[in-house]
């Protein structure tokens, strides 16, 4: 067994092991059975390599289990529960929600993070000092068909306070990160000076994600074409801003490897940029290591390095793998394009180069395929014009993000040059968010379906992952295909 395979049994025996978890309860003995006899088989049959291998990934798994198991344990031992919490409170995070403000703050003194919500106004934003004196509680779930106190403990925020909060100072978290957040606003404050809604709320979207700034109904359509991704903080948006800055740092005469580590450095500045949010963080890792794998010249072991980057978030927050709809679809649609990559290379790609639109079908065929039943189960609908609107809206995207973002720089640099670019901006903008409309328009062009079982998602991915099986049997010895590597996450969603 080569090294590369040890490796990729070691991190997927780690993440079967936070699987397991995640579904089902395990006995504390269960782990400790586990350990004994993976250590008993170590000992016993070490000049075995296959055996000394076998119960390494054993304990691997339960390292994976235990894991996993010690952060949902901390969702039921709620020692704060019903406390009455009285003093000062540091903003971490605040979200928009229909009746007002999520507010994410940490506890001076308990070091915990808890949940306010308030009205929309007055407005709080990161570093705001609050007044609070709240009852802390378990978050409760007020819809069985979406666990929100688990979604919110991948975030780190086991309780909700409520009661009587008042700003009394700010600017008192992180410098830095103020001042990050700080460029950000400014930044996407000159985009809408120049650019109208709702094209502005767009543009400042495929820079830094979100779609708060869209109607209802926009937003409606962008979920009815499957064209939601282009606004979320995802792998799409931070592959084609790493693919800018290594142009640029050629551009300014710096090496191909220097200039990737130049991206690198791009890649964190957005991240935080952004807000840090757990599809940001994900899309940074799995674009680090692609460019990574780029710098070295290993590209062609680029699903390693996929499940690593799973690896890795999971080792740091392991609930994001059942209770996180993004990294499910984040790591599935870009398996799923590298995994079929080789296959559309050889048999449609090159027979059909049309301007690149192959790539797109072919790419995006391949990322829907994958998760096309988590979106199902999930969201109870699915879009059956995604493929067409792909097609036809992708690869424009990486120049309308190119545009909006010079209408940014040169909004501080010199106003006459941002309102030139600002009108090619708009023109793109406005071609896609009316191409989507008329797409969404069709009464085919989504499909509602009832809530499917657990069990047909296992079926389902257990006869793709044959599928995909045979074909890289019949496959063998083909050199993997020349994508552009960074195109690989085009369709990864938040």
């Amino acid at each position: 067994m080569s090294k590369s395979s040890v490796f990729l049994f070691i991190l997927l025996s780690f993440i079967g092991g936070v699987f397991v978890r995640s579904f089902f309860e395990i006995n504390q003995n269960y782990f400790f059975l586990l350990v004994l006899f993976s250590l008993i088989m170590l000992f016993i049959f070490y000049k075995n390599k296959f055996a000394a291998l076998a119960a390494f990934f054993v304990l691997v798994f339960v390292l994976g289990e235990w894991i996993t198991d010690r952060e949902i344990e901390k969702t039921k031992n709620l020692i704060y529960s019903g406390k009455t919490f009285q003093g000062t409170a540091l903003v971490e995070k605040v979200t928009s929600s229909t009746f007002g403000q999520n507010i994410i703050a940490e506890l001076s003194g308990e070091k915990i993070s808890v949940l306010l919500q308030t009205s929309q106004y007055p407005e709080y934003k990161y570093g705001d000092l609050l007044q609070v004196s709240c009852v802390a509680n378990a978050i409760e779930n007020k819809d069985i068909s979406f666990d929100y106190k688990m979604y919110m403990a991948k975030e780190g925020v086991l309780y909700q306070c409520k009661g009587y909060i008042k700003k009394i100072g700010e600017n008192k978290g992180s410098w830095i990160y103020s001042k990050i957040i700080s460029a950000r606003t400014s930044f996407e404050g000159k985009i809408i000076k120049v650019i109208p809604m709702p094209y502005g709320a767009l543009a400042s979207g495929l820079l830094f994600g979100g779609s708060s700034g869209l109607s209802k109904e926009i937003q409606n359509d962008f979920s009815k074409t499957g064209m939601t991704h282009i606004v979320a903080v995802s792998g799409y948006n931070v592959t084609i801003i790493a693919e800018y800055l290594i142009m640029l740092g050629i551009f300014l005469g710096l090496w191909r490897k220097q200039a990737i580590w130049f991206a690198f450095v791009g890649i964190i500045l957005f991240v935080v940029m952004a807000g840090l949010p757990a599809s940001a963080v994900r899309a940074g890792v799995m674009s680090s290591i692609l460019l990574w794998a780029m710098k070295n010249g290993r590209l062609a072991s680029s699903e390693n390095a996929i499940i690593f980057a799973a690896a890795i978030m999971l080792a740091i927050n392991p609930l994001l793998l059942r209770w996180d709809v993004g990294f499910q679809l984040s790591f599935l649609a870009t398996l799923g394009i590298v995994v079929s990559s080789s296959f559309w290379e050889k048999s449609f790609i090159k027979k059909n180069k049309a301007l690149g639109i192959s790539e797109a079908i072919a790419l995006s065929l391949s990322a829907q395929i994958f998760v096309l039943p988590i979106i199902a189960y999930n969201f109870n609908i699915v879009s059956v014009i995604s493929l067409l609107a792909n097609v036809f809206i992708l690869p424009i995207i990486p120049l309308s993000m190119l545009l909006v973002f010079l209408v940014g720089i040169f909004g501080f640099i010199f106003s006459p040059l941002s309102v030139v670019f600002a009108w090619l901006s708009f023109l793109l903008l406005f071609y896609e968010i009316k191409l989507i409309h008329i797409l969404a328009q069709f009464p085919w062009a989504s499909i509602e379906i009832e809530k499917i079982s657990v069990w047909w998602i296992f079926l389902y991915y257990c006869i793709l992952i044959l599928g995909i099986y045979f074909l890289k049997k019949r496959e063998c010895g083909v050199i993997p295909n020349q994508i552009n590597y960074f195109y690989i996450q085009s369709f990864v969603s938040s």
